[in-house]
């Protein structure tokens, strides 16, 4: 009997030691952090409806810059819905289908920096929610948004962008867009429930295959 119950004990602490590994064998190498981030650099995004390019500049905003670098660098984007898409305005996505690295970036959020480039047609900048709160999520001005260079989200003024398409704007321009701005109010919906809320939900959303840095 003791015999059974400690071999019983031992299965489940082996399951859940198991478990764990499996949730959280997908997350970034800390020492990721000591990597040298170039003032520049370029971005493959392969999607559902083609590649686009991007090439960001340290010097527009180093933080997030170092930021997107990571992200992408650490496979984040893989597999990744581009759940908003509103014609004439932007292209958000940055809500991993593998909930616990959103959840392990998503805790992780930068601070804030000085405007320094507008937010023109093309160019990319974070999502954020009010103060020191850019982490994951990502938006493509599909205009010039100069509005949002000075809109004021409790405290946090504007959007300082760190990149800008450099080759596949037609890609961009094809996303989905049948739900508008409607999957604003389900993010944390999909960050609970990963891709699988967003394919029974809001059926048709492109998704990013696969990003990697090209030079």
């Amino acid at each position: 009997m003791k015999k059974a119950l400690c071999y019983s004990i031992f299965a489940l602490v082996l399951f859940i030691y198991s478990a764990a590994n499996a949730q959280f064998k997908n997350l970034p190498d800390l020492s990721a952090s000591d990597t040298i981030i170039p003032d520049k650099f370029k971005a493959l995004f392969t999607t559902t409806k083609g590649d686009f390019a991007l090439e960001a500049y340290k010097s527009w905003a180093p933080i997030g810059v170092t930021r997107l670098y990571r992200l992408i660098k650490s496979g984040y984007f893989n597999d990744n819905v581009i759940f908003r898409v509103q014609p004439d305005y932007v292209v958000q996505f940055g809500i991993s289908g593998d909930t616990s690295l959103y959840g392990y970036w998503d805790r992780k959020p930068i601070v804030d920096e000085p405007l320094l480039q507008p937010n023109k047609k093309g160019v990319v900048s974070f999502a954020s929610g009010g103060p020191n709160t850019r982490s994951n999520q990502l938006f493509i001005n599909k205009k010039d948004n100069y509005k949002l260079d000075t809109i004021n989200i409790r405290g946090a003024v504007g959007y300082p962008p760190v990149a800008k398409i450099i080759s596949g704007w037609e890609v961009v321009e094809n996303f989905f867009s049948g739900h508008g701005r409607e999957p604003l109010n389900h993010q944390d919906s999909a960050a609970l429930y990963g891709n699988k809320y967003w394919d029974r939900t809001f059926p048709g959303l492109d998704k990013i295959i696969k990003a990697r840095i090209i030079e």
